[in-house]
């Protein structure tokens, strides 16, 4: 037996040298080998381009794809919005990515032999496959789209482990096994505990290191792992790699066809492949199983966020709200039969106390609830506005655009960090549309025979509505009555397909700025928003041509006013270069330019783990800790020849912070490592060259970020009873400040949860709470919970966030160990939500 001093050193050593891993097929990408992300990605885009194929020939247009040329997401995505216009020119690669990360993450479960089919744990695979692809079906009945997508990852990482660490190959078989995605079929000819199935191998040679007898009588076996000790029976195959400490026990020598370096790396391409027809097999599966518009949202073809409208309904907004409800049914009208069209739409009204909901996926109910509105009551000049904006986020699914209508302040403006936070987690735009600030109107009577004060939102007041879509990369438009239509419709390109940030800065009063920016060949209607008032500015081309804001139609483009916002539509789409634009202004004010390519970027913060089963990394879902180290994944959409020269983290006033060191895991796709993270809010901002040309390119990240200095973390099980309270303690600690944290819990369905107002908090140490959530017993089994945690400092210096993704299930589920959520060091990843 080997000594676990050995192990250790062996340990020690691989993880100082980055020796080959034990595991799955790699998450890195090395030599000829293909990783789990590069098969995921490979399957999704062949079935997609069969999807859209049958899609074009059953409304008899042509589907063309380049001729001589591998499927990529860029020529398939092209292929599919060509032929079809309702399908969507942003989503998909999203979808692959958001996939493929639960597809790495499951790697994180280093040692659990279902996950990876090890120890001939086929029963317990197939169980757990099969329990996925229900949960995914439920997922898409009730239109989560993005848990089915985290689902569906981590049930393809172990369908595609079982061509690689079972001898299914080996065994001659010339398609997938069918019955793994097949819950009623029992799994038959597989080995049993006392079943001899290997021999040593022979001068390091374990190309034929199974058993003739096991070939000749097609029985399934796979290899035995484990880190620590040789623990396997007595003539069983051992996965193989340095660190399978059950190689030391004969029969040595692997099984597995990782990568092509593995013990049975000969088969790696045909492991592989049949992998991804696997993968292509499932697809089918559940494509089958489900409506074909709830298939294309899956795989991002066509959209899965909300269009919401989060409306003030008090008595001062009476004069309004005949015109809010126009200009909300025309941002409706405008996205319908487009690949802009909401999968769901949300009606959020507020006034002083009550905040009410409404959500339907029927366009013509909601456009009869949006007329149905009336503007009454109120009393006061403060509105509930964050509590409604807060509904609007929590209910709505990630990436959805928020309409907000109000014409008075903030009745809650203590919701502010919380706010932002639940921006930064579900990346939701928000636009506020303002119309109390340049006229006051609170001199009527109100239904309580009260007449409220008559004044006009103050300066710092509107700021708070200018942070928050600073946040969301939205925008503040301050109105009149008279001129809501006309902004609404100055704004409809911040939403139109294939849109992209180039750049995005916001300056405080009197801080004049001259600012540059790259357009590339891709970009197409280049439109430049500022917004602030009693500013002057001046545009300049590449060619040295100016224009300034006092010339309403220009050499370089037209310009259009409306309130505080100025609209600079360029006249050319083939000025490529170096443009800039100098500001002076005495107020705050925000500059966006923003354009139509299909080249964009991705990004999530993950944590890396290294370990003896397999390289992984997850995507996390909190701030990163301030000051310390971090990593983002990033993606580069549309283009198959990108060189990335910078990436950056720039504060909101555009300056340059943190550059980051890039390393290619594959394609398009990139880890990118940061050796700090900034105080303050800051954006991503990527600089590179487009398809192996001088053409530069660069984008912005249109939402912004935050760090923290807290940390949350808390021990539950995944799954929780309907109608059972489910309680489970909770962590809070911190470095920096002391004193009482403020602690809030909700969850995306509504559901109740309880927690401490408060808890007391010593600097460097961390104190203890405990969460209690109750589900409604008619919760239908599968159901997720997202469960969105807030620690925030005394006087709201500082707050953080998790979320923690819950399973309803009729039976308790096992208990999972520690589920750590980290609000600043980043602790949990996808794999744990499954």
């Amino acid at each position: 037996m080997v000594s676990l001093v050995a192990v250790a050193v062996i340990l020690l050593w691989g993880a100082v040298f980055q020796l080959p891993q034990a595991g799955a097929f790699k998450i890195f990408p090395s030599d000829a080998s293909l990783n789990h992300q590069e098969i995921t990605e490979i399957a999704i885009v062949t079935k997609v381009a069969a999807v859209c194929r049958d899609m074009a020939t059953a409304q008899g247009k042509d589907f063309t794809l380049p001729a001589n040329s591998k499927l990529t997401v860029a020529t398939v995505q092209k292929a599919c919005s060509s032929s079809n216009s309702v399908l969507s020119k942003a989503n998909f690669k999203q979808a692959i990515v958001q996939i493929s990360l639960s597809n790495i993450a499951v790697d994180r479960k280093q040692f659990s032999d279902a996950h990876h089919f090890d120890n001939e744990a086929f029963s317990d695979g197939r169980d757990l496959i099969t329990k996925g692809i229900a949960k995914v079906k439920i997922n898409l009945k009730e239109g989560d789209y993005v848990a089915a997508r985290i689902k569906l990852g981590a049930v393809t990482h172990s369908l595609q482990d079982f061509y690689s660490h079972s001898n299914w190959v080996e065994l001659g078989y010339a398609g997938p096994y069918s019955d793994l995605i097949k819950p009623d079929i029992p799994l038959t000819k597989t080995a049993d505990s006392k079943t001899a199935t290997c021999k040593n191998c022979v001068n390091d040679n374990c190309n034929d290191n199974i058993l003739p007898e096991i070939l000749q009588n097609k029985i399934l076996t796979s290899g035995y792992f484990s880190l620590l000790l040789p623990n396997k029976p007595a003539g069983k195959c051992s996965h193989g790699g340095l660190l399978d400490a059950t190689n030391l026990k004969d029969p040595n020598g692997g099984i597995n066809k990782d990568d092509v370096n593995s013990d049975h790396g000969s088969l790696h391409l045909h492991a592989a492949n049949m992998a991804i027809s696997a993968t292509m097999e499932l697809l089918e599966h559940i494509r089958q199983a489900t409506s074909e518009t709830a298939f294309l949202r899956l795989l991002g073809l066509t959209q899965i966020s909300a269009l919401v409208f989060a409306i003030d309904t008090t008595g001062s907004m009476s004069d309004e709200i005949a015109e809010v409800k126009k200009v909300s049914i025309n941002i409706i009208d405008s996205r319908k039969g487009t690949a802009e069209e909401p999968s769901e739409y949300m009606l959020i009204t507020f006034n002083d106390a009550d905040v009410g909901l409404t959500r339907t996926g029927d366009v013509d109910k909601f456009k009869q609830q949006i007329n149905s509105l009336s503007a009454s009551g109120g009393g006061d000049f403060p509105e509930m506005c964050l509590s409604g904006l807060l509904v609007a986020l929590t209910r709505a699914p990630p990436s959805s655009d928020i309409f907000v209508f109000t014409d008075a302040s903030a009745k809650d403006p203590e919701l502010k960090s919380t706010v932002e936070a639940m921006i930064e987690s579900t990346e939701s735009t928000v636009t506020f549309l303002v119309t109390s600030s340049v006229s006051s109107r609170r001199k009527r009577e109100v239904s309580d025979s009260q007449s409220s004060s008559s004044r006009p939102m103050s300066q710092s007041e509107i700021e708070l509505y200018r942070d928050l879509t600073q946040v969301s990369g939205g925008q503040t438009l301050e109105v009149t009555k008279t001129t809501l239509s006309e902004a609404s419709t100055a704004i409809t390109d911040t939403f139109t397909s294939g849109l992209v940030t180039v750049l995005q800065v916001a300056r405080s009063a009197g801080n004049a700025g001259n600012f540059s920016f790259p357009l590339d060949t891709s970009l197409s209607s280049v439109t430049v928003y500022i917004t602030g008032s009693s500013l002057v500015f001046t545009l300049y081309s590449p060619t040295g041509v100016s224009q300034s804001d006092s010339v309403t139609d220009g050499s370089l483009g037209s310009i259009q006013t409306v309130g505080n916002l100025k609209k600079i539509k360029l006249k050319s789409n083939s000025q490529t270069g170096e443009w800039s634009i100098n500001i002076n202004s005495t107020s705050s004010y925000t500059l966006r330019v923003i354009g139509q390519s299909s080249v964009n970027i991705l990004s999530y913060f993950v944590e890396i783990s290294r370990g003896g089963h397999s390289d992984s990394w997850g995507q996390i879902f909190t701030r990163p800790s301030i000051g310390q180290n971090a990593t983002l994944f990033l993606s580069v959409t549309g283009g198959e020849s990108v060189t990335v020269t910078d990436v950056l983290l720039v504060d909101a006033s555009g300056s340059n912070v943190v550059n980051g060191s890039v390393t290619s895991v594959g394609g398009t796709d990139y880890l990118v490592s940061l050796n700090r993270i900034p105080e303050g809010a800051f954006g991503l901002r990527l600089k590179g060259l487009l398809n192996n040309s001088s053409s530069r390119f660069q984008r912005q990240s249109s939402n912004n970020h935050k760090g923290s200095r807290i940390t949350v973390t808390a021990q539950t099980q995944n799954t929780i009873t309907p109608g059972v309270p489910f309680s489970f303690n909770f962590t809070v600690s911190t470095n920096t400040t002391a004193g009482n944290y403020t602690i809030r819990a909700r969850t995306s369905n509504g559901f109740s949860v309880s927690v401490p107002s408060s808890l007391n908090v010593e600097s460097g140490r961390s104190a203890q709470g405990t969460a209690t959530l109750t589900v409604p017993s008619i919760t239908e089994s599968g159901t997720d919970v997202t469960l969105t945690f807030e620690a925030e400092a005394p006087g709201s210096t500082d707050l953080n966030y998790a979320k923690l993704r819950l399973i309803v299930s009729a039976a308790s589920g096992r208990f999972s160990g520690w589920y750590s959520f980290s609000m600043c060091l980043s602790l949990f990843g996808l794999s744990l939500f499954i």
